[in-house]
């Protein structure tokens, strides 16, 4: 089955990093050039492209499914990758708490200086998240 729908615990969960936010950086820019292809060769037609919408089960301040298996003790607190593909594209990460919520955080730097890396911003999510 597609892991779209069905996600293998072994790669459900990964750490948020550099590289991470360097791939949807990537990505957008491959939406924004597609786009761009898309729009030049239906100029006068009016077609509209499909939207790709959030996950129900995925969304914010919601308990994570248990379809997605346990989450490790180490990862509970920290970024994550996101896990809805309607995000793959957007410069965000996701934390998950002790008691399974799902919090949203933007990858853009805070204040224009504090960037997602930081630890005085790791330090505020945490406090946060806290339960």
């Amino acid at each position: 089955m597609d892991s779209l729908f069905w996600p293998s615990e072994a790669n459900s969960f990964r750490r948020f990093t550099p590289e991470s936010l360097a791939a949807i950086e990537e990505r957008i820019a491959q939406k924004k050039k597609q786009q761009a292809k898309v729009s030049r060769e239906n100029k006068g037609q009016g077609v509209e492209e499909d939207k790709l919408t959030p996950q129900l089960d995925l969304k914010t301040c919601k308990k994570l499914p248990s379809l997605y298996g346990d989450l490790p003790e180490e990862l509970i607190g920290e970024p994550l990758e996101d896990l809805d593909p309607y995000y793959s594209d957007h410069k965000t990460f996701m934390v998950i708490n002790k008691r399974r919520i799902i919090f949203r955080f933007t990858a853009t730097p805070a204040l224009c200086i504090v960037g997602p890396f930081n630890p005085v911003r790791k330090a505020a999510i945490k406090i946060l998240i806290h339960s």
